[in-house]
């Protein structure tokens, strides 16, 4: 039964239209572990297009669940982990004109980068997990790195226009689960992941968190944060 990790990152994209302070993605925090989350997801972009330093100092001071940090392998985003000291950092690509993250990180092609940045996180007492496609190449580079988990990206999964494109997508990412289980790293998946879609990836073995984020905040805004968690929470315990 996987964790779910709600990520509130769109409740300050809400805010950040008006350059206001509502709504409070604290509070988005607050109603999603009332609604069952076992985590708080929130990514911390260069570009601050979204969430806001103040947001994740204000959160490590009230979640009381896992608190999950997306951010880039940049030298930045590494000091301010360093010094908030989340449950855990989810190391993301990341371009400034993406609309959302478009793909996963390319632990092959930054490897000694990636590598730093985990060896200074781990090093305060911080568990490490990189957000990678679900690729047999990217999976052995990140047990290459030392971290503890790899979030496989479904956002190809996700995106399917068609029943066996489907299938085809859920099936690489079932083989690279085997591979990440084998390799001894936790198995976390995200990305793209919907209420209509997310039964068949929760329910893959030794699948241990999901980050859920998009689907569930736009719930949120028809039903509430709370009821929108409750929702998400039962179709990925059944």
């Amino acid at each position: 039964m996987p964790a779910l990790g709600v990520n509130i990152d769109h409740v300050a994209t809400v805010r950040q239209a008006r350059l206001t302070f509502e709504p409070d993605p604290v509070w988005a925090a607050v109603l999603a572990e009332l609604g069952g989350a076992d985590g708080i997801t929130l990514h911390l972009r260069e570009d601050r297009r979204h969430i806001q330093d103040h947001d994740l100092y204000t959160m490590k001071k009230t979640v009381q669940v896992k608190l999950n940090l997306e951010m880039a392998a940049e030298e930045e985003m590494t000091a301010i982990a360093l010094e908030v000291r989340p449950d855990q950092v989810s190391l993301v690509p990341e371009k400034r004109e993406e609309l959302t993250t478009e793909g996963g990180l390319d632990v092959v092609a930054n490897l000694e980068r990636v590598e730093q940045c985990v060896h200074q996180l781990q090093q305060v007492g911080i568990e490490v997990s990189l957000f990678i496609d679900p690729d047999v190449e990217q999976i052995a580079a990140a047990k290459q790195v030392g971290v503890h988990a790899v979030e496989l990206h479904t956002g190809r999964y996700a995106d399917a226009t068609s029943a066996d494109e489907q299938q085809k997508e859920y099936d690489v990412i079932v083989k690279a689960s085997e591979f990440t289980v084998a390799q001894g790293l936790k198995l976390h998946m995200g990305h793209g992941l919907t209420y209509r879609n997310v039964s068949k990836i929760a329910a893959i073995p030794d699948v241990c968190e999901l980050n859920i984020g998009h689907s569930i905040v736009s719930r949120a805004v028809l039903v509430g944060m709370e009821q929108a968690v409750r929702e998400m929470k039962a179709l990925v315990t059944v």
